[in-house]
């Protein structure tokens, strides 16, 4: 492992100063990504994007990790986006991205990027002409929806950013998930001695196509068995033709929703009459 991902919210608004005094002079050795966009407040926190909080933000954070992060992230701008106009969040988004571009440029930071838990508001706001972010980051894996993963796509298409790294691939740790559901059949046969976890995670970096994923343990073993499942190999057919079930379904589903209205509209109108 030698990258470390964090935010500033995280840890009650603690976790840079806690990572620098644990990691000490380790952790130059790593690659260091953060998230800013969520600031104290009097109720916990609240979300911004207004630019010169985020400028602070960048500073701050660099104060107090002890040295620049190599990548800092937009947390979650949907929090703020979702329910606007897409002119109003047009210039909201394109105002925060110009900021951490300049950041990045300034030497705050050497790449800047935007994690999304929920891509969908996204899609609302023309992206296109702004400024193409180096990394998004977004939900990855199985129980993620296929909402979500059209809404991702749509967005990666039309921004184009430099990467895409995956982030929660256990859906927030609902383990009878994994007891009631087996994902090693999308991994090649020659992999099927690894544990369901370990399948899941490896099939994450599919779902959507991801170069890196963020994951949190308490437990080192753990942090070890999914590295050893790096080295599989994921059976990519498996994985189009889960995509297209997801699809199939959804369709199939709005047509039955769109039959049940008009039945209730039809006797409706029948009893009025």
């Amino acid at each position: 492992m030698t990258a470390l991902d964090t935010a500033a919210p995280y840890l009650g608004f603690r976790s840079h100063t806690v990572l620098a005094e644990t990691a000490a002079d380790l952790l130059p050795r790593f690659i260091l990504s953060t998230k800013v966009g969520f600031f104290p407040s009097a109720g916990g926190a609240e979300h911004s994007l207004d630019p010169v909080r985020l400028r602070l933000a960048v500073e701050r954070a660099a104060r107090e990790l002890g040295r620049e992060p190599d990548t800092v992230l937009l947390h979650n701008p949907e929090r703020t986006l979702d329910g606007l106009s897409t002119a109003d969040g047009h210039t909201l988004l394109g105002n925060a991205c110009t900021a951490l571009t300049d950041a990045a440029r300034h030497g705050l930071c050497r790449a800047w990027g935007v994690a999304s838990w929920d891509t969908r508001p996204l899609g609302t706001v023309r992206v296109d002409d702004l400024p193409s972010p180096d990394v998004l980051m977004v939900r990855a894996g199985f129980l993620v929806s296929v909402d979500l993963l059209d809404a991702t796509t749509a967005l990666r298409t039309a921004w184009q950013p430099g990467r895409t790294w995956g982030m929660s691939p256990f859906g927030g740790g609902h383990r009878k998930v994994w007891e009631e559901f087996d994902p090693r059949p999308f991994l090649q046969p020659s992999h099927s001695d690894l544990s369901r976890i370990q399948a899941a995670f490896r099939t994450a970096f599919h779902l959507p196509t991801a170069s890196a994923m963020a994951v949190g343990t308490d437990d080192p073993r753990h942090l070890a068995q999914l590295f050893q499942a790096l080295g599989t190999e994921v059976d990519t057919a498996a994985v189009s033709q889960y995509l297209r079930a997801l699809h199939g379904h959804r369709q199939h589903w709005s047509s039955a929703t769109r039959r049940s209205a008009s039945l209730r509209a039809g006797a409706s109108s029948g009893s009025s009459s």
